[in-house]
């Protein structure tokens, strides 16, 4: 348990000095921001800071800071100091570069953030890349809570089969096309906030009551091979666990969402179009990425606790699956049986806040990659739209262009439930284009500081980047679904790709910041 809380403590204490230094290197002032100089009344609306916080926190916490650390806590304790130190040095910076370059820009899109950042080859690359991902959600967050709640909180089958599954990923769908098409402050505004209370609600929840309880967590410092799992052996092995035994890379694809996501960035620039002012930046985009982490912690603990706890008296035991996998396995009606990482959810919930608490919670939990999912289809529509300049001012226009992505997402899901093996194929290369993401906006965090008389600062996101740029590259070099070669090999390709791109880097914000100074007329920022 101490490992536990001193990691919360190193998040939140870390996250706001950081946090501060990274509005001292950017400097925000009072300038007008692109809610004001281009009000349109759809997506360029000004809106209270609480409420862009909310906004912002459950459009980038989707199911990724509960399953990812669900997973990613089997590596043991060592997940609670890697999850803060990656949140605050990686994806709250990265949150929050991302989001004000774009407030700054003029409110533009990531696209937009992209091509000016680096050039029309990458920005090429990274418009398929973008749309590609999107549509993954899109579905990913309708696969994922439609199946928790079917399961968990409306005790359905949730087979492929079954006529209830299906209307309940229609609703989800519905809901989908009204937040996609409708201005952003008639539903998104006025919903989230309720959302954003049931989501609190389930975690701080869920975080206190592991402390009232007791739950037995594991310290670094303690064995790491406990009665009930044996932490040490799975985070040591060499690949006899389908090559989880590698912390880096497969820890850092598995926690993807609770330490650094490129897909945060697309959601940032929707909200740089609806804030007042630039000062409030550090709270919409930094704090709620560091929220996130907080969300990523609660769940590694409180599982790791479940696990110490045991399927036999109501908490959750690790074992083997029949194709020889490593699975949860929870007491249902008397009986010892394997469950999904999405079931794990709902038995957390009934140990730790009973019957009534838990249906509470288990909504907040549905809604988490409801509110990723539906603003992921709308950044999709505005990068398509920006793209090819197609008219977005009339209601039907922006119907016309969504409609035709969610019968896409619609037929990635409908393989993705029919297929034994679909959800899991598709989730991993969610999981892994997530993280690659990011790699299009750290460098162009580094050229704008270049360019901006900052390059003293490029340290900032070059660390995150090389590390990233690692984890990426190796991950997919080894991955069945990728090329799978050897981990050696792998580990080659990755540090030379890495080195390499991290150098480019270098040489183009060096390159920007010499163009800047050639400029007449460029201002000097001030202290």
């Amino acid at each position: 348990m101490t490992t536990f809380l001193l990691g919360l403590v190193l998040l939140l204490g870390g996250g706001a000095l950081y946090g501060k230094f990274c509005e001292h290197v950017f400097r925000p002032d009072e300038r007008k921001t692109p809610a004001f100089e281009k009000a349109d009344g759809v997506d360029y609306v000004p809106m209270k800071t609480w409420k862009n916080s909310l906004i912002n926190l459950l459009n980038i916490a989707g199911t990724g800071p509960i399953l990812g650390p669900i997973q990613g806590i089997l590596f043991g304790p060592i997940a609670f100091i890697t999850i803060p130190i990656g949140n605050i040095l990686g994806g709250a910076m990265h949150d929050y570069f991302c989001g004000m370059i774009c407030t700054r820009d003029g409110g533009s899109q990531m696209p937009e953030m992209i091509g000016k950042y680096t050039n029309k080859g990458v920005v090429a690359v990274y418009r398929v890349f973008l749309c590609i991902l999107l549509l993954l959600v899109g579905a990913v967050f309708v696969y994922t809570p439609g199946d928790i709640a079917a399961t968990q909180l409306f005790h359905f089958s949730g087979d492929a089969h079954a006529t209830s599954t299906w209307i309940i990923y229609a609703v989800i769908f519905a809901y989908y096309l009204i937040a996609t098409v409708f201005p952003i402050d008639k539903i998104i505004g006025r919903i989230y906030p309720i959302f954003g209370g049931i989501l609190l609600f389930s975690t701080i929840g869920i975080f206190i009551m592991t402390l009232v309880k007791g739950l037995p967590i594991t310290n670094v410092w303690d064995s790491w091979n406990t009665a009930t799992f044996a932490y040490g052996d799975y985070f040591h092995a060499a690949g006899q666990f389908s090559g989880f035994g590698h912390f880096v890379p497969i820890f850092f694809v598995t926690v993807s969402c609770g330490i650094l996501s490129g897909f945060h960035s697309t959601q940032t620039a929707l909200i740089s179009r609806t804030m007042k002012s630039e000062k409030n930046g550090r709270m919409c985009f930094y704090n709620m990425m560091i929220l996130e982490g907080f969300i990523a912690m609660v769940w590694a603990a409180v599982t790791m606790g479940m696990i110490a706890i045991t399927a036999k008296h109501g908490g959750i035991s690790m074992g083997w699956n029949p194709d020889g996998t490593l699975g949860y396995f929870a007491n249902i009606n008397g009986t010892i049986q394997a469950i999904a990482p999405t079931s794990v959810v709902g038995v957390v919930c009934r140990y730790c806040l009973g019957s009534v608490g838990s249906i509470i919670a288990l909504l907040g939990i549905i809604i988490l990659p409801i509110t990723s999912g539906d603003t992921a289809l709308r950044a999709l529509r505005l990068t398509v739209s920006e793209s090819f300049h197609i008219k977005q001012d009339k209601g039907w226009q922006r119907i016309a262009l969504a409609v035709p992505m969610f019968v896409l997402a619609a037929l990635i899901l409908v393989w993705a439930k029919f297929d034994s093996n679909g959800f899991q194929v598709l989730w991993n290369y969610f999981a892994w284009s997530n993280q690659t993401l990011a790699l299009f906006a750290l460098p162009c965090i580094a050229i704008y500081l270049g360019r901006n008389k900052r390059i003293q600062y490029i340290w900032m996101p070059l660390l995150p980047a090389f590390f990233y740029a690692l984890v990426c590259s190796t991950w997919i070099c080894q991955a069945k679904i990728g090329f799978h070669m050897g981990w050696t090999a792998s580990y080659i390709v990755g540090f030379t790709f890495a080195t390499l791109y991290c150098a480019l880097i270098i040489y183009q914000s060096f390159k920007g910041r010499k163009n800047s100074m050639l400029q007449p007329g460029t201002p000097v920022p001030q202290e």
